[in-house]
């Protein structure tokens, strides 16, 4: 029997349509992956073995197997998310230890369409840092264990890079998505405002808070993105030459790029002005005041996350975040900033189809028990290493990450792509493109090193 962990999912679920492998094989290789790796990368805070099984069965019993698009794939889901019968912790010791009644609607479409949720992914404590430790473990980059998986859907992001599933849920309020796709060398796409349903914690951060797919390949994540968002994004007939800007500038002032990442947008360019795009170097009208915002929104987002739990059960980061968030809740609820925001951007969206940047500044912080150490420590950490994320969930605009190049340690690169609302096609087009130009490794050799 051919193993098929490390398959794509688009492979995986035409073998089961064509009945040449069931879910239970399939899913029995993947959990068989989770038991040998797993303990060394801290992708699940709760696998789901036998009721895995147990499910990868009943989709086998479906009169319509044949048609379903994500036939047999095992997927991953992020801990903040419900899955039907399982408590989600959103990694924390004060949120309650008590099974969902039904899933989530992202969850419930996954379901439907032939998916099997093998685990719950670790997440920092309410999803809010860029690093993910907490009570249930810490995630780190399959490319290089010394490295955090990054955030806030490091788990989940480490799960699909090891192989232990093909496919994984997450979400992204400040870049939780793109961040880590960007360290373990996955594709993702942070979708546009109500592309895809949200329903994430306590308001969505204010709205800002999306849920996508984390995939290997652009095939892949187009698929996993038609699911959740009940919608079709077929690969244009014909190409279209788009007008590209990119900025290698930080959004926020006074942080630094590093020399893996300018180099990884300089290429991902020279891509796709080869393509035939019009590439230009163009600078976004980034404001002075675009820190202050941001931070204001991610500690807000915290504080209503918070309200409700035991303080005492948090860890001093979170109770601290959320302390100086409530101060920020009255004026951002408004959406005045955003507006502004959004004013300020969007003619520079008429001059440019899409934007490319680095997908972060530099490389992952060292993995280790950040939830211990201080709230200061820790909010200097993640604007260093990911200044570039949290202008489009701001402006609630579509946003990719996208591998491109390698840093001196041999771990993925990447650029990030952004479009105005409505252009997840186009960016889907255009990450593909950069695959055809310069295919990526799409699985880390962490099983090699066993």
């Amino acid at each position: 029997m051919s193993n098929w962990a490390g398959r794509s999912a688009a492979e995986i679920a035409a073998a089961v349509r064509a009945k040449r492998v069931t879910p239970r094989e399939v899913v029995a290789a993947h959990l068989a992956r989770i038991e040998r790796l797993d303990g060394r990368i801290g992708a699940f805070r709760k696998v789901r073995a036998e009721a895995a099984l147990a499910e990868a069965d009943e989709v086998a019993s479906r009169a319509g197997l044949t048609e379903l698009p994500l036939a047999g794939v095992p997927v991953a889901v992020k801990d903040n998310l419900a899955v039907r019968g399982e408590a989600y912790r959103s990694g924390s010791a004060a949120t309650p230890d008590a099974p969902a009644a039904q899933d989530h609607v992202t969850v419930a479409r996954l379901r439907a369409a032939g998916a099997v949720v093998v685990g719950l992914t670790n997440v920092p404590e309410l999803c809010v840092f860029g690093t993910t430790e907490g009570p249930y473990g810490i995630a780190r980059n399959p490319w290089d264990l010394s490295r955090t998986a990054g955030g806030s859907s490091g788990g989940s992001a480490a799960a699909v890079a090891a192989g232990l599933v093909p496919l994984a849920l997450g979400n992204d309020g400040m870049g939780s998505l793109r961040i880590p796709a960007a360290n373990c060398g996955l594709v993702t796409l942070k979708p546009g405002h109500a592309v895809v349903p949200a329903g994430i914690g306590n308001g969505d951060w204010f709205g800002m808070s999306e849920n996508g797919p984390l995939a290997t390949t652009v095939e892949d994540l187009r698929l996993m993105l038609a699911v959740l968002a009940d919608a079709e994004f077929a690969p244009a007939d014909e190409p279209v030459r788009r007008r590209i800007a990119v900025a290698l500038r930080s959004p926020l002032a006074g942080v630094s790029v590093s020399r893996p990442y300018t180099t990884a947008v300089r290429q991902a360019a020279g891509a796709l002005a080869r393509s035939g795009h019009r590439v230009l170097r163009a600078e976004p009208p980034y404001p002075l005041s675009l820190g202050v915002t941001a931070l204001g929104h991610w500690t807000a987002g915290t504080a209503v996350d918070a309200e409700g739990l035991d303080r005492a059960r948090l860890a001093r980061r979170t109770r601290v975040h959320a302390a100086v968030g409530r101060r920020f809740v009255r004026p951002v609820r408004t959406g005045d900033a955003r507006e502004r925001l959004r004013a300020r951007l969007t003619p520079f969206f008429t001059e440019h189809d899409v934007l490319l940047t680095p997908a972060l500044a530099r490389r992952s912080p060292q993995a280790g028990p950040w939830h211990e150490r201080g709230w200061l420590r820790n909010v200097l950490a993640n604007t260093a290493y990911s200044p570039f994320t949290p202008p489009w969930n701001l402006t609630g605009w579509p946003a990719m990450s996208v591998p491109a190049g390698a840093l001196p340690s041999g771990a993925p690169c990447a650029v990030q792509l952004v479009g105005r609302p409505g252009t997840e096609s186009v960016l889907l087009e255009l990450a593909a493109e950069l695959e055809r130009a310069n295919p990526w490794r799409r699985t880390a050799p962490v099983a090699d090193r066993s």
